[in-house]
């Protein structure tokens, strides 16, 4: 009887669904909130595409569209960790906007004239980013220790640290607009020469494929050592399919946006290269904004999954109580996740002013709604406990996808602006319906 019970038990869910779809979602087990994030994107992008006049599905739009989420997806994977145990944070955008500010100021003043490096020098962008790195860290620590320890509400700090770093960042260069960035530290927000190009990009998405399939290999085995039940070869092949599929696709994209005409001409004179009559086709590729933010993704989602620290972050806000009575230092937990905060906010400041080439005082404004909004329709529970990584860089990705066809339509910003509210409501108002449904 017990052996017979042993092979029971390893027998996989979907043995028992009933018609093929249901067979097919128990066998390769995706989640069902996620599928329907990907089902509502799809429409959105069609829609935008019929709206726009065909302008939303080209290669350049959606290689835009990369580079725009790129900022937002690497926040909001820890904005994940924080909501997930309770909190908020609502300083973001201006932690971003200060930690730019003070990039910018020691790429073009503090290194190059009163430390003597001149500019151009090679080591401007790796200090600068440093020390953006060490600021952020630094905010983080301070508003995570006023919220662990001396018990003061994360709304209300984060929104204190809202008014305080946005004040702050205008103190740095009384207002005025830092530019222009250094050459190297400029590649972290994408263009013609911030992008991998063709040869590279196909190199990411192969490496990419050799990880989907080494993962599921690994899973699978791993899951024959404990004696789990095992999703069928089928299933798995799927999935490997799956994944692959749509990187290859998105590589695709990428490779298919050609550079400039003006550009590749310019680079075709400096190297010597005859240009043809019908034009120079240079591929941009993967920009290097989305490899950052495909990155700290990974590496985010490791740590809430794979480490003791994450297993730590969803006991907290399953239940703090209990958290902290299995022996869980709960303070320092949160001290940690608001640090981890701070530092993707220097990342992302990196990214924002790159991009722009300057730090102005507007950099980050109402970033933070975006990226507290882009978690929650990611699946991020606002009661806690819930949440996932990859759900929210769709999330981020959905946000902006609304934010960009809005603009090719030509929307008026108070409209965008009713548009997201609407879709915030409407996704934690679904969230409300699936945690009622789920108990």
């Amino acid at each position: 009887m017990a052996d017979q019970h042993a092979v029971q038990t390893n027998v996989h869910p979907s043995a028992y669904a009933r018609n093929p779809l249901q067979r097919f979602l128990s066998a390769t087990e995706l989640d069902t909130r996620l599928l329907g994030m990907v089902g509502a994107l799809a429409i959105i992008w069609i829609g935008f595409h019929v709206f726009s006049g065909g302008l939303f599905l080209t290669p350049r739009n959606l290689w835009n569209l990369s580079v725009q989420t790129a900022s937002v997806a690497v926040m909001v994977t820890g904005m994940v960790l924080v909501i997930v145990t309770r909190n908020i944070d609502l300083s973001v955008g201006s932690i971003l906007g200060l930690v730019a500010m003070v990039m910018g100021v020691m790429q073009t003043d503090v290194l190059p004239t009163q430390l003597g490096l001149g500019l151009g020098h090679p080591m401007i962008w790796v200090l600068s980013l440093a020390t953006g790195l060490l600021v952020g860290v630094g905010i983080g620590a301070l508003q995570g220790v006023i919220i662990a320890y001396l018990r003061v509400p994360a709304f209300i700090v984060t929104l204190g640290g809202y008014l305080v770093w946005r004040g702050a960042a205008w103190w740095v260069t009384m207002g005025r607009t830092v530019a222009p960035m250094d050459p190297t530290f400029q590649l972290m927000g994408g263009g013609p020469t911030g992008s991998v190009g063709w040869f590279w990009s196909w190199v990411v998405a192969i490496v990419a494929c050799i990880a989907i399939a080494v993962g599921l290999y690994f899973g699978r085995q791993q899951r024959r050592r404990f004696n789990f039940p095992l999703r069928p070869v089928w299933a798995e092949a799927s999935l490997a399919v799956l994944g692959c599929g749509i990187t290859i696709a998105a590589v695709w994209v990428a490779n298919a946006y050609p550079w400039p005409v003006r550009i590749a001409e310019k680079y075709a004179e400096a190297n010597g290269i005859t240009v043809p009559p019908d034009g120079l086709f240079i591929s941009h590729g993967i920009a290097i904004p989305v490899l950052i933010a495909m990155g700290v993704g990974i590496v985010m989602a490791f740590i809430s999954t794979r480490t003791r620290f994450g297993r730590y972050v969803f006991a907290m806000g399953g239940n703090p109580e209990a958290a902290e009575l299995a022996g869980i230092n709960t303070r320092w937990v949160t001290v940690k996740i608001f640090m981890l905060m701070g530092a993707l906010c220097a990342v992302a400041a990196a990214i924002s002013s790159a991009r722009l080439n300057a730090a102005t005082n507007a950099m980050g404004t109402l970033d933070e709604l975006y990226v507290i909004a882009a978690a929650v329709i990611g699946g991020t529970s606002l009661a806690g406990g819930v949440g996932t990584i990859a759900g929210a860089l769709l999330g981020a990705l959905v946000m902006q996808s609304l934010q960009s066809g809005m603009v090719l339509m030509g929307l008026d910003s108070p409209l965008q602006s009713i548009v997201v509210g609407i879709v915030l409501v409407f996704a934690v108002w679904l969230d409300t319906l699936y945690r009622r449904n789920k108990h």
